[in-house]
């Protein structure tokens, strides 16, 4: 039952004291407040980070929304993005965050509801209730939303909503719950209107909102950068695929492109970074132990792990590749740095030579191997000849040695390689994931599947940064949305070994990289890499949480394809 409005406006507040209304927008371009609650702890959140700046300047962390709601638990607000990111399926929503007096409709916890076609109720933005509210307040009994942009008219006198243009009518109620919360704000001298909040106003003020913006908001999500060209690709028969290891350039455009700068991206780390304090309070109702660095689990490694080299305080990454001379090895012994080993050395420690070619194609270049590399054009190389051919030490497929240089030249240049063929890896595999930091918890909750133990919380955090040598395109920015990412584990022997390896992982760089997400098609974007890990602890509807009984064994496989295996916890 519609519940009357009270017959005039409360009194105005004089002190610089407002309500703040979180509100996601969907695909329509609607937007759509949180309820009361949600929003209280939003805010409360929000304030606490306020202010915290991480990576290129943005705010510095993330919101998850199931610590409010439990029905939210997918969601997580990106605040360096302004955006609603869910885990599950990489869907990305716009949020905002608006400012009203502390006597307006969400002041006092008034919303205005339509009800849609599978008979769900569904709240109106917040601005539209605060209008309804006084329009009705006024005694006017139809209201027309043409003013804030919308094609209907309400009838509070029959409860209805009408398209003026089609004349459906939707039933509308007024209700009354708890109110949005206070937040305080420095309103500037004579400015009178409401506060705006969104992501480019926030960045040109350090002390909060900034005044005379009210109908400013962020209501679309970044650009993205036009997809790369896909790659070189050849139509392939029998169980073989084609591993294209670049964008096959044109042979004047290969001779005559400049050559990036090769100089190592982790020189330099944001002094904040390694002292970020991590986003504790939506998890202290689990009673979380963290174990500290240099604390022990019970396989015995750190629980607190840096990603990439550690650098001195106070020093600053280089954000644009620059083209430099490349340091010799003399340079590089005195500046206490181990040289790389060269690329045709990498190739040669693994491969023999075939003085006769086997009647085959090369899966990288799919060119038979008695003939020239189809890479021959676009990679130079003193001590390889075109027509070379080699086999593999341990698994005994046979390429051109010109594709394997140029499949290795286009990695990261560690020393390993990986056959194409059958994926196995020779020596110490890395791979491309950002700096970032890894942090493990404890408590006393067991997950589904797992009742006889505790849980393990691995929490992920990588900010925004610059793309080096290794990543698709050096000097771009790169996004790094929904951090930091929660996972768990059982706390259980399996699982304990799942953790070491998986912090062995993150010190390969492994655990994530550069590239476009399958799910959003962003590209330049942090994504997953090929090791599944558990976002949700107590549902297992969407595969990204408890009970799954074949977890544990399916990511040691994983692990195992990257060349993470219990020989490495031995060598450590």
């Amino acid at each position: 039952m519609a519940m009357a409005p009270s017959p005039s406006l409360p009194q105005v507040y004089t002190s610089p004291v407002a309500v703040a209304v979180w509100e996601w927008q969907d695909g329509l371009g609607t937007w759509h407040p949180y309820s009361a609650t949600v929003c209280s702890y939003i805010e409360q959140q929000f304030s606490q980070q306020k202010g915290q700046r991480f990576g290129l300047g943005s705010l510095a962390h993330s919101i998850p929304l199931g610590q409010a709601d439990p029905s939210l638990a997918p969601y997580i607000i990106d605040l360096p993005s302004w955006t609603q990111f869910r885990q599950d399926t990489g869907t990305m929503r716009a949020v905002r965050r608006h400012l009203f007096f502390q006597h307006s409709a969400p002041g006092r916890g008034i919303t205005w509801e339509w009800l849609s076609d599978d008979g769900s109720w569904t709240a109106y933005e917040a601005s539209i209730c605060d209008y309804l509210e006084e329009q009705v307040a006024r005694g006017n009994q139809l209201v027309d939303l043409a003013p804030l942009g919308y094609n209907y008219t309400v009838n509070y006198a029959t409860h209805t909503q009408t398209n003026k243009t089609s004349s459906f009518c939707r039933r509308v109620r007024r209700q009354a719950g708890p109110p949005y919360p206070v937040a305080t704000i420095n309103t500037l001298p004579g400015h009178t209107g409401v506060s705006c909040s969104c992501h480019q106003c926030l960045s040109s003020s350090g002390t909060g909102p900034v005044s005379g913006r009210y109908r400013h908001s962020m209501t679309n999500l970044p650009a993205y950068p036009v997809p790369q060209p896909p790659h070189r690709t050849a139509i392939v028969f029998g169980a073989h695929q084609a591993f294209a290891p670049y964008n096959k350039p044109s042979l004047s455009g290969a001779r005559s492109a400049p050559r990036l700068n090769t100089t190592n991206p982790w020189g330099g780390a944001p002094p904040s970074l390694g002292n970020q304090p991590l986003y504790h309070s939506s998890l202290s109702h689990l009673g979380l132990q963290h174990l500290p660095p240099g604390s022990s689990t019970a396989s015995g490694a750190s629980a607190s792990l840096p990603s990439g080299p550690s650098s001195s305080p106070g020093s600053v990454p280089t954000t644009v590749p620059v083209q430099m001379p490349k340091p010799s090895r003399v340079q590089q012994a005195l500046a206490g740095v181990t040289p790389k080993p060269e690329p045709e050395q990498v190739i040669k420690n693994y491969t023999e030579e075939l003085k006769t070619p086997p009647d085959e194609d090369c899966i990288i270049c799919m060119e038979k191997l008695s003939v020239v590399s189809g890479y021959s054009d676009v990679t130079d190389s003193k001590t390889i000849g075109p027509v070379t051919v080699g086999r593999l030490a341990k698994c005994s497929h046979a390429f051109h040695l010109l594709c394997l240089l140029a499949m290795y030249c286009n990695g990261n240049k560690d020393g390993s390689l990986q056959c194409p063929s059958c994926k196995t890896i020779y020596g110490e595999k890395t791979g491309t994931q950002p700096r970032g930091k890894m942090e493990v918890f404890q408590f006393q909750v067991s997950l589904p599947g797992h009742e006889d133990c505790g849980t393990i919380l691995i929490v992920y955090n990588i900010p925004h940064g610059i793309q080096g040598p290794e990543h698709p395109n050096p000097g771009k920015p790169f996004t790094a949305r929904g951090f930091p990412r929660q996972c768990y584990l059982p706390d259980n022997a399996q699982g304990r070994k799942v953790l070491e390896l998986l912090k062995v992982a993150w010190k390969r760089r492994l655990i994530f990289t550069v590239g476009t997400s399958s799910t959003t098609g962003e590209t330049d974007t942090v994504v997953w890499n090929e090791i599944h890990h558990k976002t949700e602890m107590d549902r297992n509807v969407t595969g990204h949480g408890y009970p799954d009984p074949n977890y544990l064994q399916n990511v040691l496989a994983e692990l195992a394809a990257q060349g993470v295996t219990e020989d490495c916890l031995e060598q450590q």
